[in-house]
């Protein structure tokens, strides 16, 4: 088959095109006809520059990025029902081990052994990947493999977060990144569950990057009044739920203070190996909580493909595609931030 690969970590260039041995299924496995897959700023682009968190636990070279993604099962191992052959589905890149105590609780993104396709095993930016029957999830026939990797990446998080945060109809959500492939699908996801959703991205510098999400207000975060706009927003109650994946100590300065009562701040990521200064006295006094969310685990995938069934989906204009051959490219625009939503690679023939 041909596949994606890198001999060594470096700049975008070290991926190459090559022909590599098609993986084999194992018992308990499915194999998957890769038709997209997504290029994710922390598990692809990170890892494959070297960087934390991912990197070192790279099992070593030649080695296959990619983590969810979407295609046709096209071989199952044993102990696996043999009617998922042909079926469409989106794959989840997260494995657990299914015996410890964070498994039994049904918290797998806290397994003591967690680890990804893509990293810690051979990934899907190749024509074949092998996962755990477990990790495939059949798809509606109205969703396409494109928007379906891009929903695998980010709907399980995004749903994780948002139960986090106590989301609802009553709900007044700020979204820190709102552009990105992750804050895209939670400012949607928050918007579909009746929330009023508030998106903070660079607006200048990024003119309509927030156009096509369901926002009851877009802020500029490199306004010098963005601290004054962000009050504005909550109104007289504040900010329910602020979900910041970025963690820039200047944008939790500028949100911390509208946080309500009983407020929220959940975080899934940094971009800032930086300190942020915090002051625990409001967190007890107004009962607010400060709440770091892995991942998806197994409920939340399954609760949000729900909610797929149900209408949600993502804007088209949040979900770039491109074909493979330019994935360089695609890791170089996440890499430096112009990419705009989900970047999704389409694998050919």
């Amino acid at each position: 088959m041909k596949a994606l690969v890198i001999h060594r970590f470096g700049d975008p260039g070290v991926l190459a095109l090559e022909d590599v041995p098609a993986p084999v299924t194992q018992a308990g496995e499915v194999r998957v006809r890769v038709s997209a897959v997504v290029v994710a700023r922390t598990k692809d682009v990170a890892t494959r520059a070297g960087r934390p968190p991912f990197a070192s636990q790279v099992p070593g070279f030649p080695h296959i990025l990619g983590t969810e993604h979407a295609g046709v099962v096209d071989e199952v191992g044993s102990g696996v029902d043999p009617g998922l052959l042909g079926r469409r589905v989106a794959v989840s890149a997260v494995l657990s081990c299914g015996d410890c105590r964070a498994c039994h609780a049904h918290r797998e993104e806290a397994c003591s052994t967690f680890s990804l396709v893509g990293v810690q095993r051979q990934g899907s930016y190749a024509q074949y990947c092998t996962v755990p029957v477990a990790n495939v999830q059949v798809l509606p026939d109205d969703v396409g493999f494109v928007e379906a990797a891009a929903m695998a990446a980010n709907g399980p998080v995004a749903r994780a977060q948002l139960e986090a945060g106590a989301v609802g109809p009553d709900s007044t959500v700020l979204v820190v990144g709102a552009a990105g492939a992750l804050g895209s699908t939670v400012a949607s996801l928050a918007a579909f569950r009746g929330a009023k959703v508030i998106g903070v991205d660079r607006l200048a510098a990024k003119p309509g990057c927030l156009d096509a999400l369901p926002l009851a207000m877009a802020l500029d975060g490199d306004s010098p009044d963005l601290p004054e706009l962000i009050s504005a927003a909550g109104g007289d109650w504040g900010i329910d739920c602020v979900v910041d994946n970025l963690g820039l100590p200047a944008l939790w300065d500028a949100y911390r203070d509208s946080l309500a009562d009983m407020g929220r701040i959940i975080v899934s990521g940094a971009i800032s190996h930086e300190a942020t200064p915090m002051r625990l006295l409001p967190f007890y006094l107004r009962s607010q909580s400060l709440i770091g969310v892995r991942t998806g685990n197994r409920t939340q995938m399954e609760a949000f493909w729900k909610d797929v069934a149900a209408g949600f989906r993502l804007p088209e204009a949040m979900v770039r595609s491109t074909p493979w051959e330019s994935a360089p490219h695609v890791h170089r625009s996440v890499e430096n931030g112009t990419s705009l939503g989900q970047a999704v690679l389409v694998v050919s023939e």
